[in-house]
């Protein structure tokens, strides 16, 4: 539905455009025959000026320029989309690494990875399912670096939770309480790529969760898990490691 809502749009600008192109075509021929008659049948004792007749002629020359530049602008926006699409298209099959707080919850897990600028006092890692609702509070590593927090899919009860997209959040502080900088990501296998607004997005778990193209940091060729996992890489550094 959004690349079809997307298609729509372009398309409708496009005619726009053209409709626009055409309605000047027509309006200045009618502006010359407007002009001319305003030369043949103008007062004697008060003849138009060159600078009022130069004025009007470079007043509609500058619409046609604009409406000319608008043209090469879609044009160029139109070559942009589709070599972000193809560059995305490189990205199906294989692990990316993105930052994002969401992940998607599968088979009873979800890993996250976040890393913190500096050594906290305290680290809380709170977990909240597709309606903002908390759903798990764990304690997180306070080094300075980067950490795994692996969710087993169970709220504070006990429950397993079903499947779908959550959300994490890390509140680290040092030992004045001050609120100390993280940053979270996710690595997943692509499993598709579209287009929506004119950006690439990439989605994972089979397009359970989708993500812009422009929060991937780095891609790499995938080991032989299931598409739709939620490992960090390690598997492939030990496969590697054991060929």
């Amino acid at each position: 539905m959004t690349e079809v809502n997307a298609a729509a749009a372009s398309q409708q600008s496009q005619s726009q455009t053209k409709l626009a192109t055409a309605g000047l075509a027509d309006n200045f021929d009618t502006f010359l025959v407007l002009l001319t008659e305003q030369l043949k049948n103008q007062d004697p004792l008060d003849p138009l000026e060159s600078e009022q007749f130069v004025q009007q002629l470079v007043q509609f020359s500058s619409v046609e320029q604009q409406i000319a530049s608008n043209e090469s602008l879609e044009a160029l926006l139109a070559l942009q989309q589709t070599d972000a699409q193809l560059t995305a298209l490189e990205f199906i099959g294989k692990e990316a690494t993105v930052n994002t707080r969401y992940n998607f919850l599968k088979d009873g897990e979800a890993t996250w990875e976040y890393g913190l600028a500096q050594e906290a006092d305290t680290v809380e890692i709170l977990i909240f399912d597709e309606n903002g609702k908390q759903v798990r509070r764990l304690d997180g590593d306070k080094a300075e670096g980067i950490h795994e927090v692996v969710w087993d899919g169970k709220d504070e009860a006990g429950n397993a939770l079903p499947e779908g997209v959550y959300e994490i959040e890390i509140i680290a502080k040092d030992a004045d309480k001050n609120a100390i900088d993280y940053a979270t990501r996710i690595t997943h296998r692509v499993t598709g790529v579209e287009m929506s607004g004119g950006a690439a997005q990439v989605s994972f778990a089979n397009g359970e969760l989708i993500l812009p193209a422009t929060l991937v940091t780095s891609v790499r060729e995938a080991n032989n898990a299931p598409a739709n996992n939620n490992n960090t890489g390690a598997e492939d550094e030990e496969s590697e490691a054991a060929a």
